[in-house]
């Protein structure tokens, strides 16, 4: 089922954002590499995005993090492109 992206809030981290999108994920969930989230449809794609580096998947949100040297306006483009697309 695709996801709208509803909401991009900051944390502490400055390399990771939190994610509000519709409708909410139905479980928890935590990927610190592509491999790791392999059988999960929307966990592997997100890790499609160049730059992304862990994923946490919550039943209310999404939280990802990047490297340091990724910009996040041309990545959040790149997230909410997939997101919009993920079965």
């Amino acid at each position: 089922m695709p996801y709208a992206l509803i909401k991009v809030d900051p944390t502490p981290n400055p390399n990771a954002k939190k994610l509000i999108v519709e409708p909410s994920p139905n479980s928890i969930r935590s990927y610190f590499n592509a491999d790791a989230a392999k059988d999960d449809p929307l966990g592997a794609s997100l890790f499609e995005v160049v730059g992304i580096t862990n994923v946490l998947i919550h039943t209310e949100f999404i939280s990802i993090c990047k490297s340091p040297d990724t910009n996040w306006k041309s990545l959040l483009k790149s997230v909410e492109q997939v997101l919009s697309t993920t079965p």
